[in-house]
């Protein structure tokens, strides 16, 4: 069963770091992903870059795709990456996530791969 593992940054959060800090940081992640690679858990990993130049493409007025640059003043997070896993259980996948070093200083989302009708 596929689950997705999403990293939720609080904003801001990277500019607070040294670069070595966030080299460290990112190796970590890298290593972990590594691991799930060679038990054969990961799917797919990407780190992602700031919001800063994200645009936000939302149905606005009248059906009309309307669009938003950011930052997004109101977001107090950020997803900077994820990890999508293939685990037998919602349990395994959790305790994956408490593995994450990204638990350390982020939040990690566990999101189970459903279709969106499903409730």
């Amino acid at each position: 069963m596929a689950y997705l593992l999403l990293i939720l940054e609080p904003r801001g959060q990277r500019a607070t770091r040294t670069p070595e800090e966030g080299h460290r940081l990112y190796d970590q992640m890298v290593a972990f992903g590594q691991d799930l690679q060679n038990r054969g858990q990961l799917r797919a990993v990407e780190s992602l870059g700031p919001d800063d130049h994200a645009i936000r493409v939302s149905a606005g007025a009248g059906g009309a795709p309307q669009l938003r640059d950011g930052p997004f003043a109101e977001a107090k997070e950020m997803v900077g990456g994820f990890f999508l896993i293939d685990v037998e259980t919602r349990d395994e996948a959790v305790a994956i996530a408490r593995r994450c070093p990204a638990a350390n200083w982020a939040t990690v989302e566990v999101r189970e791969c459903a279709p969106c009708y499903v409730s």
